[in-house]
């Protein structure tokens, strides 16, 4: 069994953010990066079903971005992946879900892969669109934010959160793809004899332009943060002189009691 990995690494959440002068992404001068939260998820599962099957399965982690994905990469290798795949772009942000599907479509044609794992959507776009696009695009079954995961006999048993709460089972043969949801699993901690096997381990770099062949089907034409609302006002005091000053204020700045 062959099994394919996707992750993103994103801003984390804590960073300060603001809009870049191009208006159309964030600026990332100050910014820390990390492996997007719901595919972490997606490396342990994949992680799990190769230690489930004795090792045998190969798993391959891909990431599309500039030279600092490789930290992502080498968490996921850390984790328990075989090898790394680096799609080189400076540039990813330009890319719209069509296209990042397609250029992970062009790379997993050739390699023949049983099994790919995705997370549900990232935590910068958050368009949970790049998963089922991939399964479209290569003709594979699929099933979405995964909260339980089984497989046996060449069959995915996969539980899935629904909306209210609902949950549902799916069955689906291979090849599959599948996107993991918060909760799946819990992410292992890379040890640090793992994290200096991960430095041996091959990660091929690919240029995108090898493997893009698709137009945008959609733009961002404009990024920015909400817009500030007014400041609250806030009462101290007694109760008895609060309802005054509470009274005195609709009064004066509302029509309320008017």
């Amino acid at each position: 069994m062959k099994i394919l990995v996707c992750v993103k690494q994103v801003p984390d959440m804590e960073s300060r953010f603001k809009p870049d002068g191009s208006g159309t992404w964030f600026e990332e001068a100050d910014l820390a990066f990390r492996m997007n939260e719901y595919d972490e998820y997606a490396v342990e599962q994949a992680v799990q079903l190769k230690e489930q099957l004795g090792n045998e399965p190969e798993v391959t982690v891909l990431s599309i971005g500039p030279d600092r994905v490789n930290e992502a990469i080498k968490k996921a290798l850390a984790m328990g992946c075989d090898r790394g795949v680096h799609i080189q772009d400076p540039a990813p942000q330009g890319k719209d879900p069509w296209q990042i599907a397609s250029v992970i479509t062009q790379f997993a044609r050739g390699e023949g892969f049983d099994l790919i794992f995705t997370g549900m959507q990232s935590q910068d776009r958050g368009s949970a669109q790049v998963g089922v696009l991939v399964a479209e695009l290569l003709g594979y079954a699929c099933a979405t934010t995964l909260v339980g995961f089984a497989f046996a006999d060449g069959v995915v048993t996969a539980r899935r959160e629904l909306e209210g709460g609902i949950k549902g089972v799916a069955k689906l043969k291979l090849p599959a793809v599948v996107t993991c949801q918060l909760g799946l699993n819990i992410p292992r901690y890379p040890t640090l004899p793992n994290i200096m096997k991960a430095k041996k381990k091959e990660i091929l770099a690919i240029p995108v332009a090898d493997l893009l062949k698709e137009e945008a089907v959609a733009a961002t034409a404009r990024f920015y943060p909400p817009a500030r609302k007014g400041g609250g006002i806030v009462l101290e005091g007694d109760v008895g002189n609060l309802v005054e000053q509470l009274y005195g204020i609709l009064k004066e700045k509302t029509t309320v009691l008017r």
